[in-house]
């Protein structure tokens, strides 16, 4: 007997999410697009998030539950794709949403253009309980060149959203296991520096990300570090196109930590790390609208943290996913 060969893999790497995998997983269930399988690897989990993932394992075949020691989300990722067969990876955070058809859409622009590497969508935010947020991820990269455009804003936006062909893996390696934040933006950097792949954006929302109040709490010097060294190494490879953008990266850099920050609850935080962004360079905070919002938001930090806590639908501090 022949045995099927996905077209297209899913790691759906869960850490102490039995509280949202069940509806993750369904929104899986429910895609348009069916030749698929879903890989959920369970990274250490001290909850029933395994239980839950077996229940749906019994009932659909596509569905395989791999369990694995606390490593992280690059080694949760990693381990996932190592056990795929598809030759297309889709990735879906173990809190987050597909919609219907995410993967047709998808994989029919993979299907139709060649030189498309890694396809992603505009996204919706959504809070704890699923309702969404005002904010919405376009997508859209602030500067023609992906490089640039990368190192100052993450187009595609967070982790639950690219599907990409197998083949890059092996072009440029996997998920770097060393960088504890900005993973996913050293593996598209690497991707975008072969100059042989293509990023297409879909300006339709196909995913809900989820913000929630539980999870590791933001360690900005922890990913201040990571940002610098995926920034050094960008250097390394294209010194001729980064080192002149510099400054305007480094402003980006400094405004999403000052987010973080703000969002943390940590004002005084967030204020250096705006000054700091404006003496890189002043001019992001009229060119782009989310620079600007971050600054005002800063600038008049007390009403901005009542706002974001309300929004989010919770008051304490907003913090971020394994």
């Amino acid at each position: 007997m022949m045995v099927r060969i996905p077209k297209v893999s899913v790691i759906v790497p869960a850490y102490n999410v039995s509280k949202y995998i069940k509806e993750t997983l369904i929104s899986l269930e429910q895609q348009t697009f069916s030749d698929f399988e879903a890989l959920i690897v369970d990274d250490g989990s001290t909850d029933n998030t395994s239980t839950i993932v077996q229940q749906i394992c019994q009932r659909d075949s596509r569905f395989q539950l791999l369990q694995k020691s606390n490593g992280g989300l690059s080694s949760a990722r990693n381990y996932g794709i190592r056990h795929a067969r598809g030759e297309y990876i889709a990735l879906l955070d173990g809190d987050d949403i597909y919609h219907k058809d995410k993967l047709a859409t998808h994989i029919a622009r993979l299907y139709s253009q060649s030189d498309v590497g890694v396809v992603y969508s505009a996204s919706r935010t959504i809070r704890d309980d699923g309702k969404p947020i005002f904010i919405t991820l376009s997508g859209k990269p602030v500067h023609p060149n992906p490089v640039v455009a990368l190192l100052c804003k993450n187009f595609v936006g967070h982790g639950s959203n690219a599907v990409f062909r197998r083949c890059l893996i092996d072009e440029v390696g996997d998920f770097n296991e060393n960088l504890r934040s900005w993973e996913d933006v050293d593996l598209w950097l690497r991707i975008a520096a072969t100059h042989k792949w293509r990023f297409y954006r879909e300006k339709r929302i196909l995913c809900d990300y989820r913000v929630r109040p539980s999870g590791l709490s933001f360690n900005i010097v922890q990913m201040r570090n990571s940002g610098e060294l995926v920034i050094e190494d960008a250097v390394a490879r294209s010194p001729m196109l980064v080192k002149p953008m510099l400054p305007t990266v480094y402003a980006y850099m400094y405004r999403y930590l000052a987010r973080l920050s703000l969002q943390g609850g940590d004002m005084q935080t967030a204020k250096d790390f705006i000054d700091q962004a404006l003496m890189c360079d002043s001019s992001i905070f009229y060119r782009d609208m989310r620079s600007l919002v971050t600054l005002m938001s800063v600038r008049l930090s007390s009403v901005s943290k009542l706002a974001i806590g309300r929004s989010l639908g919770f008051a304490s501090s907003v913090q971020g996913k394994n």
